[in-house]
């Protein structure tokens, strides 16, 4: 499906659909699952700004709503691609790992190497695990640790990291409850106890409409680096959904998005003057290979300086990253939210300023200052 576009299409323009599709823009979602399992899977890398990144989706929420939903496990946060944490719905954990897991444990069998962890370690550190928290326990990772060395399992040197990753990846573990900002490791069939079933062309094309739904509009190549799974099957996968989607043409690009929101192009498109202060790591700048329609390139060291891989929180305004923004404290408890434009000079304009003010006040309210 072809859209025709009543308003002039702009990087502004794709960037304030991207904000509608991700519940940015509007009236968000009603619960802490509800934006998770929408979103498909978020970047939380960065335990605090996964939170944060939620909270900016869930109107009203705190930082004790996200905290209890990973209590519950009406959330879980793993790695499911990318070889990176997300947050993602338990239902879907296991399907996804079934189409992400091998691709990912043979891409880092050179480090495996490395840290000597052979098939013979990982069945060994799957036994310890499993007998230390089967049957509804939970271990701190230091106790898995503690566990691992008594077992023979080095877990110097990144080893133990990598033998949890493994586990987590393989579906015998998986992060449960909180425990001030660690979480303790559960047993993977205690803690999700309801998992879904699908085939590798059949995940593969529902985990690519979702994605288009909850990020569009965004391009095949985007959603092949997101998840990781190989341009070629994702062509065979859209193929089976385009006709569930709309398709844009800008700049000689084609994108893929929702028929929702590619009704706002007739509508009104939303978040003209919507300022935005995200997290580091936010699925709006975070979740597509070309980051360049809403970030412009020559601000893009100000969001990783130095190319680190860290990202810093940014703010956006009318869709697009205008600059970034620090939290320091006042004192014992008073949080301090700093924004820092990209125009150094004029830096955001009053009416920007006010909305910032407001989001920053926002913030206070969810981390509970």
């Amino acid at each position: 499906m072809t859209a025709t576009a009543r308003v002039r299409l702009s990087r502004g323009i794709l960037g304030r659909l991207r904000l509608a599709s991700q519940g940015l823009a509007g009236s968000g979602f009603r619960s802490v699952a509800a934006a998770v399992r929408w979103m498909t899977a978020m970047q939380a890398q960065d335990l605090q700004a996964a939170l944060w990144a939620v909270g900016q989706r869930v109107p009203g929420s705190r930082v004790t709503d996200i905290r209890s939903a990973l209590d519950r496990g009406e959330i879980v946060r793993s790695w499911p691609m990318r070889g990176t944490l997300h947050l993602l719905a338990p239902e879907d954990l296991k399907w996804m790992l079934a189409i992400t897991s091998d691709r990912l444990i043979r891409g880092m069998a050179g480090r495996h190497r490395e840290l000597e962890i052979g098939a013979a370690d990982v069945g060994v550190a799957a036994d310890t695990a499993l007998q230390l928290v089967s049957g509804g326990a939970a271990a701190s990772r230091a106790e898995l640790f503690q566990a691992f060395e008594r077992a023979g399992q080095s877990t110097a040197g990144q080893r133990g990291i990598h033998l949890l990753g493994v586990l987590c990846q393989r579906g015998w573990l998986v992060q449960g409850p909180l425990v001030g900002n660690q979480q303790l490791v559960v047993a993977f069939d205690d803690w999700i106890t309801g998992s879904r079933s699908l085939d590798r062309a059949e995940g593969i094309a529902e985990w690519l409409l979702r994605y288009l739904r909850s990020h569009g509009p965004a391009t095949e190549r985007d959603f092949s680096w997101w998840s990781g799974i190989p341009l070629k099957e994702v062509r065979a996968a859209l193929a089976r959904v385009k006709n569930q989607l709309v398709e844009l043409t800008f700049e000689g690009t084609t994108y893929w998005l929702s028929p929702e929101t590619a009704a706002l192009l007739d509508e009104g498109v939303p978040a003209g003057r919507l300022v935005l202060a995200l997290p580091g790591f936010d699925e709006f700048l975070l979740g597509y290979t070309d980051r360049s329609l809403v970030l412009p390139p020559e601000h893009a060291d100000k969001i990783v300086p130095g190319g680190n891989g860290v990202f810093r929180k940014t703010i956006v305004a009318g869709g697009q990253v205008v600059g970034t923004w620090e939290v320091s404290r006042n004192g014992k408890a008073a949080v301090v939210v700093v924004p820092e434009p990209f125009d150094e000079i004029n830096g955001l304009r009053p009416a920007a300023q006010r909305s910032f003010e407001l989001q920053a006040a926002k913030y206070r309210r969810f981390v509970g200052t």
